[in-house]
């Protein structure tokens, strides 16, 4: 167990900080887009702003996707926007509803799951969205529907600096799976051929299916290559 959570802790060191997807890039970004969300909502809600917090925390989860892993089906512009603010809604509904901070958040957060599924739109940080608004919904700050305009201020100016930000530093955001310039000789599969053992494992894994086609096929070129190779 031990040797295997090593193993584990290995792969998840940090890049180098250069590259498109290098650490700094990410760090860059992210708190790039957290400052720039602030000012914008400060701006926008004008004189109203000293009623409302100006930032909320599931921006800095959002960030870290968006900056860190923007190849992600869950740090994709759907993903951002529709989860996060589908998942507040149900949550200040929940809050509304039911005036007891625990259940209220259980639901809500139970509820956003199973909404941003449906919706295709699943984004972690929307989970802790409906559980920020269900509690501020039925705690003693009792937020009401206008706190909707400040969070929406939040997601789309994150999800603004994401695109501009992931685009200009040559990463494409929405991401576009890789295609490969022609297929891998041996033996062939189909996309549903991938699908079907992704259903038979039982897994959601956080990359795309036409992405994982893609690595699939550049690593049989690869070995071919080096099988090639005089030895």
């Amino acid at each position: 167990m031990f040797e295997f959570l090593i193993s584990r802790s290995a792969s998840l060191l940090p890049q180098g900080a250069g590259g498109h997807l290098g650490w700094l890039r990410g760090a860059i970004g992210g708190g790039l887009a957290i400052a720039v969300a602030g000012l914008v909502t400060m701006l926008l809600l004008g004189s109203n702003a000293a009623g409302f917090p100006v930032l909320y925390a599931p921006m800095g989860a959002s960030a870290v996707l968006v900056f860190a892993v923007p190849a992600s089906p869950l740090a994709q512009p759907w993903s951002v926007i529709g989860g996060n603010l589908l998942s507040a809604c149900i949550g200040l509904a929940m809050g509304h509803a039911l005036g007891m901070p625990v259940l209220a958040g259980g639901l809500a957060v139970g509820a956003a799951i199973a909404a941003m599924s449906f919706a295709r739109c699943l984004h972690p940080p929307g989970g802790a969205c409906a559980l920020l608004c269900a509690l501020g919904a039925s705690g003693a700050e009792a937020w009401g529907w206008p706190i909707m305009l400040a969070i929406m201020f939040n997601v789309f100016a994150l999800a603004g600096t994401g695109w501009l930000y992931n685009n200009l530093t040559g990463h494409n955001w929405p991401h576009r799976p890789v295609v490969p310039t022609a297929p891998a000789a041996g033996l062939r599969h189909t996309r549903e051929d991938i699908e079907a053992v992704l259903a038979d494992w039982d897994e959601v894994l956080d990359i795309d299916v036409d992405d994982l086609d893609a690595i699939y096929q550049a690593l049989q070129r690869r070995v071919r290559a080096r099988n090639k190779r005089p030895r």
